[in-house]
């Protein structure tokens, strides 16, 4: 029997058992609203606080290693979204989660706009975290099914581009709205968001993703197969997220008060790390489209490392654009690379590469989580030393790759990308 998940949109199947229709269903607008999910969830949720951290200190609202901890809580609460987002969606539906878990994250913008209590800041920013986590997991998977197997990279592409489009929209906009004032800032990002949700508000398919722990309870089981390849993806994969956490957290500030050139400068490097977002989902994906996604990836790693080991060598403006433009691009980049590897190990087997991409999800956020508290302790012991963070970072990266190029070999990793 096929199943569900590969039909494509215009098969009768795919058109039964919508409940809670309100409008025609619209691919476009499908498409539309998981690119503004991620958009909110991780574009404004997770990024935004960077281009911000620099005012939070300037305003006396934490002392900087407070602020640091701070963004931490974003990421430990992406961890809990996305190991808890499939489960919330199979008992509210996917719809449901995700309307609901945009309002949850505009919500967190007004009320970090009042700075009442370390513990208050720390539990909204653990909430947007939390919002964004579920997003990840369900936004993509919500539309995809409906995509025809030719666009599904293109499209793909798209939607993923809404978190670096999210980064570059904060980077420009917060320069204008810090001359209004700190809170205003997280107002006006709140009211941004609000509206983006409003406007995806129709567009989820009632064919969510929320149901389909039941239906694949009666769908007959996969052939077995368990590559030794996955658990090395799973740490690579992990790796780079920790790899990131220095630009991700820290590099707005490193130029604004480490290199002592402003608010605005380091904000202008931010929309440079959000236009490197931007772009990096589509070429990544035509990269390992073009050269197999197990190359693409090492080529991947090796680029990385160099990038985000820039800010150590050298501060120069050229090399901090390169860094900023290179790592923001796989940020995002990566994603469908691990996606394409996936499909090469676990070719024919769709149930077992959603399970996977979940899994691969839960160790990019764990890794991220443990690696933002760690470095947050290390900037705070050493005194606030920037380069020693890209210097980890780089070194988590290397790993990543050594571990890869250790790795045999196989028969599986020969097959054509499955798009």
């Amino acid at each position: 029997m096929q199943r569900a998940e590969d039909l494509p949109m215009h098969h009768p199947a795919s058109m039964t058992a919508r409940p809670d229709r309100t409008v025609p269903f619209s691919l476009p607008r499908a498409v539309f609203a998981a690119f503004a999910a991620n958009f909110v969830g991780i574009g404004l949720s997770r990024f935004a606080y960077a281009p911000l951290l620099p005012a939070i200190i300037d305003a006396h609202w934490f002392k900087p290693s407070a602020a640091a901890y701070l963004g931490a809580a974003n990421l430990a609460g992406y961890l809990l979204g996305a190991v808890s987002g499939r489960s919330l969606a199979a008992r509210i539906s996917a719809r449901g989660s995700l309307r609901g878990l945009m309002l949850v994250a505009s919500l967190c913008f007004f009320a970090s706009s009042v700075p009442v209590s370390f513990a208050w800041f720390f539990l909204w920013r653990f909430l947007s975290g939390l919002a964004g986590g579920g997003l990840m997991v369900l936004a993509a998977t919500s539309v995809l099914p409906h995509v025809p197997a030719a666009r599904r990279g293109l499209l793909g592409g798209v939607i993923f581009m809404g978190v670096g489009t999210g980064i570059a929209a904060s980077g420009s906009l917060l320069p204008l709205l810090l001359q209004f004032g700190l809170s205003a800032s997280w107002i006006g990002l709140g009211l941004l968001s609000l509206l983006l949700t409003l406007l995806a508000w129709g567009g989820w398919s009632p064919d969510s993703p929320g149901h389909a722990p039941r239906a694949a309870k009666r769908a007959p089981p996969e052939p077995e197969a368990r590559p030794a390849g996955l658990l090395p993806l799973y740490v690579d994969y992990g790796l780079n997220a920790a790899g990131w956490v220095p630009h991700m957290i820290f590099l707005v500030d490193f130029i604004a008060h480490g290199l002592k050139r402003g608010e605005a400068a380091g904000a202008a490097y931010w929309v440079l790390f959000g236009i490197g977002a931007t772009v990096g989902p589509i070429l990544a994906g035509a990269v390992g489209d073009r050269m197999g996604f197990r190359t693409a990836l090492r080529l991947a790693f090796a680029i990385e490392t160099t990038a985000i080991l820039l800010p150590v060598l050298t501060v120069a403006a050229a090399a901090l654009i390169v860094s900023a433009l290179v790592v923001g691009a796989f940020v995002t980049g990566t994603a469908p690379l691990v996606l394409g590897r996936i499909h090469e190990l676990l070719p024919g087997h769709a149930q077992r590469r959603h399970v996977a991409w979940s899994r691969a999800t839960i160790a990019f956020a764990l890794f991220q989580a443990v690696a933002a508290y760690a470095l947050s302790f290390v900037f705070a012991r050493s005194g606030g030393d920037y380069r020693l963070l890209f210097g980890i970072g780089a070194v988590a990266m290397m790993a990543a790759l050594l571990i890869d190029l250790a790795q045999p070999q196989r028969p599986a990793a020969a097959s054509p990308p499955c798009r």
